[in-house]
């Protein structure tokens, strides 16, 4: 057996001999205590056996064990986890074990010149795999066709993640759990209702480029638009905020779909769909809000497209037209009335039915990582709008009233996918009602002149304020996620709720075994139909004892 230093590595730039250089350590650095690192392996000689110390090498990012009498890969190599390639060339290896499926990091498999007649299916999995070898092996005409294909080793390895049906055809995901925050005040007056907020991940951009972990068929929007709507009317949410739905799907599938259900619904695509063809815009997608007909009922609709109001606002800011403006990201919002019987318990006599009114708002924010100070200023301009549109609202309903607006006495509800992380500036800022304009995420660019537009009137040169009161109906750490993908997991989507609502509830997480011990690293999934999972969560409405008089502005009497 000669051990060696590691041979060649994926990345093609690099030259045979440039990618075996090594570094011997100095006696200085010995002396210094420096520590060597190894992450790469070569075993080359007449190996017919492999100890099983090899398996603990989880360290290992190349593991070159090609021109040996190896027989068999002990299903223990799937231990190996951070390895990237992996050369097994020129052994006299029959079959592969099922668990080389787990090695997802592995850019680089080599299994030329070996005696294999079938491959796992499992080998599907390695969808980051860049280079796969199998040159000189008896395989089967039909996988040594696909494989001889231009970008043959990408189609293989689809054909072979959408044949390993077994694996997704069991082992649906427990029911997650009902988390109880509070209980309800029943020795007033009250009302309750569920919120539902859900990225639903649009067809055109669910793809194998992107989520390479799933098979093709879980991807296609036939299979996933199922999964979808029993996601959604499983929680049978009174008030139902989607993000990433397609203009056409809005149209020809949530709205028809959800009206059988005793649904109505409003939308709007991106401001992109306004410059395109009929066509086009069909797969332009955009946010819906659907609400309980037995519960509510529409009083007016609202759309605030965001590059509009940074040209508005921009005060000449080249930040604002070149970041902001350029990003056509849209929010909308659906000023709602209760109908009788929203109540649960009622202090008023029959002949008066008390009307509330609701802000529902849903928006999905900037993607990009890069871009936090669109992130937070999109939202700035959100909340500025939101407040115009609560005093139109209120002084509709109480024309002429001399009293100050109190905002807190019409209830808000924001949901939405803000691509911020709980400790970005943008969850900063609508939690707290402030933020400072020096924060880390306005990247020290050149917003200062313009950002008072969208403040509150009492704020601070130094700060930007928004009116409303807010708090999150998920509070610390009651979800590890909310998007759930290979490369990021994290939480992403809210819901936010005005300080008069209480939350009684909220639907927690998927149990995190589940995903361990049937080895999903990423979603969508067969059985997880988007790469976001849904918000849940159950509000209490407290009103006041009646009879009326003096009514707040968000509670108005409508007489039979």
């Amino acid at each position: 057996m000669v051990l060696s230093m590691p041979k060649d590595k994926y990345d093609n730039s690099n030259t045979r001999n440039g990618r075996r250089s090594h570094k011997i350590m100095s006696a200085e650095d010995v002396a210094s205590g420096k520590k060597s690192h190894w992450p790469e392996l070569e075993i080359t000689g007449t190996i017919r056996n492999l100890s099983p110390q090899l398996w603990k090498m989880s360290h290992l990012t190349s593991l070159y064990l090609n021109d040996n009498h190896l027989t068999r890969l002990p299903p223990d190599v799937s231990k190996l986890t951070m390895l990237q390639c992996l050369d097994l060339s020129c052994n006299k290896l029959r079959s592969l074990p099922a668990e080389l499926g787990d090695l997802v990091n592995l850019r680089e498999l080599l299994l030329n010149n070996n005696m294999l007649r079938v491959l796992p299916y499992e080998l599907g999995r390695l969808f980051q795999l860049q280079s796969l070898g199998l040159n000189g092996n008896p395989l089967s005409p039909e996988i040594l066709s696909i494989y001889g294909e231009q970008n043959g080793t990408a189609k293989l390895l689809a054909y072979m993640l959408d044949n390993l049906a077994g694996t997704f055809t069991h082992n649906l995901p427990p029911q997650r759990p009902w988390i109880t925050l509070e209980q309800p005040n029943r020795s007033r007056p009250h009302a309750i209702f569920s919120v539902m907020c859900y990225n639903v991940l649009c067809d055109k951009y669910a793809t194998r480029q992107i989520y390479g972990y799933c098979p093709s068929w879980a991807l296609g929007w036939e299979y996933r638009k199922k999964g979808i709507l029993h996601e959604i009317l499983n929680y049978t949410a009174d008030i139902i905020s989607l993000q990433e739905v397609e203009t056409e799907q809005f149209y020809m599938f949530f709205l028809p779909e959800l009206k059988q259900h005793g649904y109505e619904g409003i939308f709007s695509p991106k401001s992109r769909a306004k410059t395109m063809s009929e066509t086009e815009k069909k797969y332009v997608d955009g946010c819906a809000i659907f609400f309980k007909t037995n519960k509510f009922q529409l009083v007016k609709e609202h759309l605030v497209e965001f590059n509009k109001m940074a040209m508005e606002n921009a005060e000449g800011s080249a930040d604002m037209l070149n970041r902001v403006m350029t990003k056509d990201n849209i929010g909308i919002a659906a000023l709602l009335e209760t109908k009788e019987g929203f109540a649960e318990t009622s202090a008023y006599p029959p002949e008066v039915n008390p009307r509330q009114l609701f802000l529902v708002a849903n928006a999905h924010m900037h993607w990009d990582p890069e871009f936090s100070d669109v992130k937070i200023i999109q939202t700035m301009m959100f909340m500025s709008a939101l407040k115009s549109i609560m005093e139109e609202a209120c002084h509709s309903f109480r024309p002429g009233s001399s009293n100050k607006m109190d905002l807190s006495t019409v209830p808000v509800i924001f949901c939405g996918d803000l691509n911020s992380l709980p400790d970005s500036g943008v969850v900063e800022y609508l939690s707290t009602g402030r933020i400072s304009t020096s924060h880390l995420d306005f990247k020290e660019l050149a917003y200062s002149e313009c950002l008072g537009n969208f403040s509150s009137a009492d704020h601070k040169p130094s700060e930007v304020t928004h009116s409303f009161k807010l708090k999150q109906a998920y509070e610390s750490d009651i979800l590890p996620h909310t998007n759930y993908t290979f490369d990021f997991k994290g939480v992403i989507d809210y819901i936010f709720h005005s300080e008069s609502l209480t939350c009684l509830g909220v639907l927690g997480p998927y149990d995190p075994n589940y995903f361990s011990e049937n080895k999903i690293i990423g979603c969508p999934h067969p059985h997880i139909p988007s790469d976001h999972i849904p918000l849940l969560s159950e509000f209490e409405l407290q009103l006041p004892f009646g009879p009326p008089n003096g009514l707040p502005n968000g509670l108005h009497i409508a007489r039979r």
